[in-house]
């Protein structure tokens, strides 16, 4: 293939790709826009018309928000590749550095701030203007600026060293470089899952162990009936930065825990609270977190393998806009040139993969019916669908999505099916 061919294949998949979003969002406008005047039948007697209006007009301002996004996301990946951006941000991190592993960190660090530093304003618009609009911020300018200060000091403590090891393997462990990086990938990701619960989230949100004595002791017996162990039930603030409400499991092995949002627990009764716990036990009984472990490392492995065969190309390169590169004759990239095939392939990844998000929409929707089914023999079919009405009406999530946007967009099945569902179980 010449460079001048994959310009060109790369360029026109951006472009569906990015007309694709465009026209999905078009069609989920109409769609939730058609269905804004009734409530659906089967939630008549429990949604009010101004919360599906709310939920009808909240949906649609972030879309319309994500369709300027989509705009933005492709520009900037232009900007990045084709227009010379790249390129540009290498051969100034080149002649700060002699070394070409620290080239390629800086490179690459550069690259992921400037993004990030370009895409705050997306991010402030939608929490101060979208979010707070609809009366779910909580947030304050100083707690956002403390959050991205957080986030940005633990991207560095634990980013770098793990970027610093994947460049040093990438140019020292050969020609089956990615099988080392992909052992490494899995050993840094295990390790998170592990220390998230007890260092991560506490520096983000404050966790209480659960006080009301007569849940305990409902949620522990739920617990025991399923043969789930966990290191504890605790409250999280989330209320602190949201009004939307949440449970989740989070940890791994002996790490487990079961958090609440505080919001969540004010707005469902002790029957719903134990469905919506249900639930989420039913992920973890039915192996879907253990599956999708194993799902997300053999892709990865994948795209490490996929990677490893297109740096040894030119054109991969070239066709990206960097034109600059130590190449020796053979055509095999050589020292220096794997951060930038690092940078570029996940840069571009998501381009072409969109059309794939059904697939993996059809598989995590599979796990969810199946989480749901499994509550449904635990606790009553109905206090998961109450609080499940309640979550949608409490998130203003629509209950009328674009069914093919949806396919595209939400990992879990519209409220109307998953609801159906639940009522003939």
């Amino acid at each position: 293939m010449t460079a001048t061919l994959f310009t060109f294949i790369f360029s026109a998949a951006l472009l569906l790709n990015t007309l694709a979003k465009l026209w999905l969002a078009r069609r989920h406008l109409r769609y939730v826009a058609a269905h804004r005047a009734a409530v659906p039948d089967a939630f008549r007697e429990k949604i009010q018309l101004a919360d599906h209006q709310k939920a009808a007009d909240y949906t649609s301002a972030k879309t319309r928000f994500a369709m300027l996004g989509a705009l933005f996301d492709a520009a900037l990946l232009l900007a990045f590749t084709l227009a010379g951006g790249i390129q540009f941000i290498a051969d100034i991190c080149n002649g700060w550095f002699d070394a070409p592993l620290a080239q390629g960190m800086a490179t690459i660090v550069a690259v992921l701030l400037l993004s990030s530093l370009l895409e705050t304003p997306f991010s402030l618009y939608r929490t101060f203007v979208i979010e707070a609009r609809f009366g779910f911020n909580k947030m304050t300018l100083a707690l956002y600026l403390t959050d991205a200060l957080k986030s940005l000091l633990l991207g560095a403590i634990l980013g770098l060293p793990l970027l610093f090891g994947v460049l040093w393997l990438m140019e020292r462990m050969g020609a089956y470089w990615w099988l080392y990086v992909w052992l490494a990938w899995m050993v840094f990701n295990l390790t998170i899952l592990f220390i998230y619960p007890s260092f991560i989230a506490p520096l983000f949100n404050k966790f209480t162990p659960l006080q009301d004595e007569a849940m305990k002791a409902r949620i522990e017996a739920l617990l025991g009936k399923c043969g789930f162990t966990a290191k504890g039930l605790f409250v999280m603030d989330g209320s602190k930065r949201s009004a939307h409400g949440n449970a989740y499991f989070t940890g791994f092995g002996k790490t487990k825990r079961i958090v609440f949002f505080d919001t969540l627990l004010e707005r469902l009764s002790g029957n719903e609270v134990e469905a919506v716990l249900a639930h989420e036990l039913g992920h973890f009984k039915r192996h879907h977190v253990m599956k999708r472990i194993a799902a997300t490392f053999a892709m990865s492995l994948g795209f490490l393998w996929l990677l490893g065969q297109l740096m040894q190309t030119t054109w991969f390169y070239q066709g990206l806009g960097v034109t600059h590169l130590p190449i020796d004759t053979s055509g095999v990239s050589g020292q220096g040139s794997t951060a930038l095939a690092l940078l570029l392939f996940f840069m571009i990844l998501p381009v072409f993969s969109f059309l794939f998000n059904p697939l993996m929409s059809v598989y995590s929707r599979k796990h969810e019916f199946e989480a749901d089914a499994y509550a449904a023999k635990q606790t009553a079919a109905t206090d998961l669908a109450n609080a499940l009405v309640k979550l949608y009406q409490d998130n203003a999530a629509t209950l009328t999505p674009d069914p093919l946007y949806s396919a595209f967009y939400d990992s879990h099945p519209p409220a109307a099916v998953r609801v159906a569902r639940l009522k003939v179980q």
